[in-house]
């Protein structure tokens, strides 16, 4: 798994770092999502995914690897 996010379209709701605080944060200064981890392990991929389908701005990309 490769994740990505837009930081231009981030809306800083935050749910993605609730959801896999492992992999993401939230910028102190805008509130906009930070990526912690861009490839993370295994036991993270479930939480990655939901955060990725629950952002409201559609602003995290899933790349699933073979």
């Amino acid at each position: 798994m490769k994740l990505s996010v837009d930081r231009e379209r981030c809306c800083g709701a935050g749910m993605c770092a609730l959801t896999a605080p492992e992999v993401f944060d939230q910028d102190d200064e805008d509130g906009r999502v930070l990526l912690r981890d861009p490839q993370p392990a295994d036991r993270h991929h479930a939480a990655a995914r939901e955060a990725a389908a629950i952002c409201p701005a559609a602003a995290i990309t899933v790349i699933e690897a073979p």
